[in-house]
């Protein structure tokens, strides 16, 4: 789920370049280039990642509770009490898959790395490390004294600069990005077709009861099985709403290459975008395959390695923007 590493353009000897008194070459602000997210190293997106918010939790926690809530009325209210077996065996083969997928890609949305950036990296001897060239721009996050890449925002709940965020979701408890982007996709998918699923059973089922006896189309009363279905059919009814937009708005933001925040923020058309389906294979992790529909691709519950739990060395620079330029009495490269 990698953006394809942006070209430098060489404007060593380009025109309109400023010097000072020692002779420093320092560009003006509008011919500086920003540093490409590529070149900053993310966090592991294999390591195991949580964030310890209090209404996030509460949120997820919400999430799993209605869908076992689902899976109940489903399997002891439609599906056991039903007359026909193969009625009961497909729907609820149906509907435990999805269920489960829902899940799983909740759960992989929620504890992976949406892709971070380093933090408290912002110092001299990291930057001089990624070999920049003369007329590039580097930006510090102040808030968590990383070095920012292009398209990435702090967020103030993971208190992390993330690669392409899209947004915070509190029902999955972490943000949207780059690493994790395709989990919450599946997310709301899986969540729209149980919804979808739950209300046309719903509506079998109470056509089946109005035709037979109340006391025979459940194991429940009467008045507890209208109740759990009502709010079962309000509870599917919502989600498939708002999960259905947020599947389509996802797509749209990956199939034009832009995030949500970059909208907001009235960022786009500051990089080359590229193509949908180019777009899609980049967030789905490869050529179109049935690994697309599945929470698992790429699924390793190894640490995170050595070299992301390194301390980053030296004192953090204490200007948010920094200007790599050279030094012609020494030739070599400087911050200005």
């Amino acid at each position: 789920m990698k953006s394809p590493v942006h070209r430098y353009r060489d404007v060593e000897h380009g025109r309109g370049h400023a010097r000072d008194g020692a002779g420093v070459n320092c560009l003006p602000a509008e011919q500086c280039i920003p540093i490409s997210k590529d070149v900053i190293t993310s966090s592991s997106a294999s390591a195991m990642w949580f964030i310890w918010d209090v209404c996030g939790i509460v949120c997820a926690v919400i999430t799993w509770l209605l869908v076992l809530y689902a899976e109940f009325v489903v399997l002891f209210v439609m599906l056991l009490p039903s007359k026909s077996l193969t009625y009961s065996i497909v729907n609820g083969t149906l509907f435990n898959t999805l269920a489960f997928l829902a899940l799983a890609s909740h759960l992989r949305a929620m504890c992976t790395d949406p892709g971070t950036v380093p933090k408290g990296n912002a110092t001299k001897e990291y930057i001089e490390s990624l070999q920049l060239k003369p007329g590039q721009v580097v930006y510090k996050c102040p808030k968590c004294s990383s070095i920012k890449p292009d398209r990435a925002h702090h967020c103030s709940v993971c208190k992390r600069c993330i690669r392409k965020m899209d947004h915070h979701c509190p029902w999955v408890n972490n943000c949207v990005g780059e690493n994790n982007q395709k989990y919450f996709v599946l997310f709301t998918m899986y969540i729209a077709l149980i919804s979808l699923h739950a209300l046309v059973m719903v509506v079998f089922h109470f056509l089946y009861c109005f035709e037979d006896d109340w006391t025979k189309c459940s194991s429940f009363s009467p008045p507890a099985t209208v109740i759990l279905l009502i709010l079962l059919c309000f509870e599917g009814l919502l989600f498939l709403i708002f999960t259905s937009v947020m599947f389509g708005t996802q797509v749209h933001s990956i199939c034009t290459d832009e995030t949500g925040i970059e909208r907001l923020k009235g960022e786009t058309g500051k990089w080359v975008k590229v193509p949908c389906w180019e777009a899609m294979q980049m967030a789905f992790g490869g050529p179109f395959s049935l690994s697309w529909c599945s929470p698992f691709t790429g699924l390793n519950c190894k640490k995170s390695p050595p070299e992301h739990n390194i301390t980053p060395q030296g004192e953090i620079i204490e200007d948010d923007i920094i200007e790599i330029s050279l030094n012609y009495s020494t030739g070599e490269l400087i911050f200005c």
